[in-house]
């Protein structure tokens, strides 16, 4: 299976003044592709090169230093596309807000802390926010 770069679920300007249509075109038509072409050269002839990039992220540590960050990169920026709006952000409320609360104190310190966790990790400015099995952030 080979991965292909998706399309932006929005223009390249939608997202401005916050994210300049430059920007986006660099990080989605270059840097996402250059991840999904180096993906798939990792991949290229191996049992793998069949699995869903869900199925890689899985099991991420197994694979080798290429399809870490290439897959990683790829699934990061899928997902970063995918959860940006035109017209969208701010704050969170309900369930969202109140787990945040009770982990971070407050959505600022979760921010800070968030911002911390990001610019200290492999591709600066990726960090994810999950829950455990238990629910807990």
């Amino acid at each position: 299976m080979a991965f292909t770069l998706p399309a932006l679920p929005y223009a390249t300007n939608a997202l401005e003044p916050h994210i300049d249509a430059r920007t986006m075109e660099i990080h989605h038509g270059k840097h996402h592709n250059a991840y999904v072409t180096n993906l798939n050269a990792a991949l290229a002839g191996k049992p793998e090169e069949n699995l869903s990039i869900e199925e890689i992220c899985k099991n991420i540590s197994k694979h080798p230093v290429a399809v870490r960050n290439n897959g990683g990169g790829h699934y990061n920026h899928s997902l970063f596309w995918s959860v940006m709006a035109p017209n969208a952000g701010g704050a969170p409320t309900g369930t969202l807000a109140d787990a945040i609360n009770a982990a971070f104190g407050n959505f600022d310190e979760f921010k800070t802390k968030f911002n911390a966790a990001a610019t200290a990790r492999f591709g600066s400015g990726w960090a994810w926010l999950v829950k455990d099995a238990s629910g807990k952030l």
